[in-house]
């Protein structure tokens, strides 16, 4: 196996075990309080991910002061941990702005929560994690659109975009 695949095979089992864990919240809680908790989960996390990527990949100690910066640890970063069969591609059109899109219902999050039966009312994790990515590296940001709710179960597709401020 070499390190590609081995890093799809538990990208893979750590999302089932995310999916699993959302999905018995859900039956225990209902999905309000499932939302609620994979929320703080992910925003306990990320601040302990975004200090692992830094170590990694050569940023410890260092601040994202410039979107040059940003777009290089972001995009290593992402290349760890989010592998191609999650359904999502990242892209940095325009200036400050990272853009996330999923492949018109092959999100992995989406398929999970319509199996689940529960995706007229899942808050996005995906987005949230990115965000949570985004304000643990201390960078300002608005979402564009602003809302958490799947937008490939209301809209048929799904594009976010994060316009990051950098104070100089």
């Amino acid at each position: 196996m070499n390190t590609k695949e081995l890093m799809v095979l538990l990208n893979k089992c750590w999302m089932s075990h995310d999916g699993m864990w959302f999905f018995h919240c859900c039956q225990e809680f209902g999905i309000e309080a499932a939302n609620r908790l994979n929320q703080s989960a992910i925003a306990s996390l990320a601040p302990l991910e975004i200090a692992r990527f830094k170590k990694a990949l050569g940023y410890a100690g260092g601040d994202m002061t410039t979107f040059d910066q940003f777009r290089d640890f972001f995009t290593r970063a992402a290349e760890l941990v989010i592998p191609d069969f999650m359904g999502g591609r990242f892209f940095f059109e325009e200036k400050s702005t990272l853009t996330m899109e999923m492949k018109p219902q092959q999100c992995f999050a989406y398929k999970g929560m319509q199996r689940i039966g529960v995706i007229d009312q899942y808050e996005c994790g995906v987005h949230y994690r990115i965000e949570c990515w985004i304000k643990a590296l201390g960078i300002a940001y608005q979402t564009v659109p602003n809302t958490n709710h799947c937008r490939m179960h209301t809209e048929g597709a799904c594009l976010k975009s994060f316009r990051l401020s950098f104070d100089l």
